[in-house]
This record gives C-alpha cells, structure tokens and sequence, in this order.
C-alpha cells in the first residue's frame, strides 16, 4: 500500500484548508492521513470519509514522531497562533528525522514583502517568516504557498453581519486593492502538489483571487451577487480593533488582523498571479461568485424581517 499524505489541522470546520484538501485527496482515491488535536465527531467525520486519523499537538514530540512516521509527503498548516514558529521547527525536526520527502508549507504573501530588514506590525507575520527561514535551512524538500487574505477570513468572517444589518461593508482597508482567495482555490493548489510534489520541491507559489480592486468595487460585487445595493464604509483601524478585543477574541490574532488593516491600506495587498489557474486548471473563485455562494450569510435577517 502507498504512504500516506499527511495533512495537518484536518479537523477544521467544513471549508478550513486542512479539511478541504482531506476530502480533495480522498476523492482522488489517495490514502491520507489526517491529523487532529482532538478524538471527537469532526475526527469521526474524517474516518467516515476514508482518512486514517492520528490524534496528535504540533508542539509535542512523541506524538508527531507517530504522526509523521510513515509519511512521504505531508501538509504543514496551522491557525494563527504564537506558538506557530515552535509548531513549524517541531513537525520540521520529526519531518527530516522520518525522511520525509516533500513538505508543502502553508505561508502567506505578505512575508515575500518581508527580508531581515524589513517586517510588519505583525507579530504572526514575523513568525511565519521566520518559519520559512527555519525551514529553508533544515534542508527538507519544501514548497511554500503563499495566499493572500481569505475570502473566508476578513469577508465571510468580518463583513456580514454589518451587511445584513445595514447594507455596508465595514473594514478597515481604506482606498487599499486587495485579491483575495477561496479557501477551496487554496485547497485545490495543496492537494495538486501533494498528489505530485516532486516537480515543486523548492518552489514558492502565490495565491489570489482573480481580481485585484478596492472595496468600493467588491461592494459592487456584493451589490451584484445579493441584488440589493451594497456599499463600503471604511473603519478606522483602532477602532475596529477595539471592537474586536470587546467581542473576546485573543490579542494575538487581533493584533495580527489590524496590521493586515493598516498592510491593506498602505496597498500592500494589491498583488496578482496566475497560480491558482496555472496548478490547477481551473480559475479561482470571483468575490462576486463567493457572496453569490454564500448568499444566506448576508440576508437571513434581510429575509427574517420580510417574514
């Protein structure tokens, strides 16, 4: 029987990386091993597909030494966190100790725009760059995949709430462009090189969405999508941050979202390429066509009310 892939953080929710390029692999009638933190019903879900589940933490040695043994090939990803540099140099250290001979990690564009001189206010930026440094002198076959922000993330997260309630989209990205991408366009671009690393051991790939445009265009495309005129209200980062950190979430990753505000409207994210198509066969997801899919986020109380 063939080696396993490995793919870590498998237990997202339905439409997280990890979980996506699972069920991408098992389609493909390859054998997977997922990787959980927890034995539970999204771990169950994932035996039920097809995939060999380990229970297993990115910061505990034994249990990525049973995690990784066996595997060839395997998908380093994990959630913003401030124990991701600790997380990435682990599974590295286990990785080059078993042989394994293609580690495809997920990154993100912004550290292209980074060097030993220059950084973000990001502290999760600092440690994803970092990571790739690490990982580049471990010697293992890497491939690092950079996408921009989420479509998932900032748009799908952060904007429909104010949508439903208001017709607005409100984030903090000023006049900035931005591309972003699909979770499922990343996924696919994962699971294509994991079915056949070898031609991109060493390789970095960027991913985005098909468009580059401010958020005064995607309001156009939500207006579009929804068919209800949707506009785009610019917020003011500390502000917006501040709201964040009322609503419990940890300062870490809010730190590192409000940096990416500031990053958008200093036009940092104004970035194209063809990765998504050229890897894939296939263009990635519109913002238009995303809002379209997922039109019942952005209108439930729109409907509620008419009831």
């Amino acid at each position: 029987m063939a080696n396993p892939i490995l793919v870590t953080g498998a237990a997202g929710r339905v439409g997280a990386v990890g979980r996506t390029v699972t069920e991408l692999l098992l389609k493909q009638a390859k054998a997977v091993r997922a990787m959980v933190r927890n034995e539970d019903e999204r771990a169950q879900a994932l035996r039920d597909m097809g995939a060999e589940v380990v229970v297993g933490n990115l910061l505990d040695l034994d249990s990525m030494h049973r995690v990784i043994a066996g595997c060839e090939t395997m998908y380093f990803g994990m959630s913003v966190s401030d124990a991701y540099l600790a997380a990435t140099v682990n599974a590295a250290a286990v990785a080059k100790h078993h042989g394994v001979k293609a580690f495809i990690n997920m990154s993100q564009m912004t550290v292209s725009q980074m060097s030993i001189t220059e950084t973000t206010p990001s502290p999760q930026h600092k440690l994803h760059w970092l990571a790739e440094q690490a990982l580049n002198w471990s010697g293992l076959p890497v491939v690092h995949v950079r996408p921009t922000v989420f479509l998932e993330g900032f748009f799908l997260t952060l904007t429909p709430d104010s949508v439903r309630e208001s017709d607005q989209i409100r984030l903090p990205f000023g006049e900035g462009k931005t591309s972003p991408v699909a979770v499922q366009d990343v996924a696919r671009v994962i699971a294509a090189l994991l079915a056949n690393p070898q031609p991109h051991i060493g390789k970095i790939y960027h991913l985005t969405g098909p468009q580059s445009e401010n958020m005064h265009f995607f309001a156009q495309e939500y207006s579009k999508a929804l068919g209800r005129t949707i506009t785009f209200q610019d917020s003011p980062v500390e502000p917006w941050r501040d709201e964040l950190l009322k609503r419990g979430w940890p300062v870490h990753l809010v730190n590192h979202l409000a940096a990416m505000g500031d990053l958008h409207r200093a036009g940092r994210f104004d970035r194209m390429s063809d990765d998504v198509l050229t890897l894939t066969g296939q263009p990635p997801l519109s913002v238009q066509e995303f809002v379209r899919k997922n039109a019942a986020a952005f209108t439930a109380a729109a409907k509620a009310k008419e009831a």
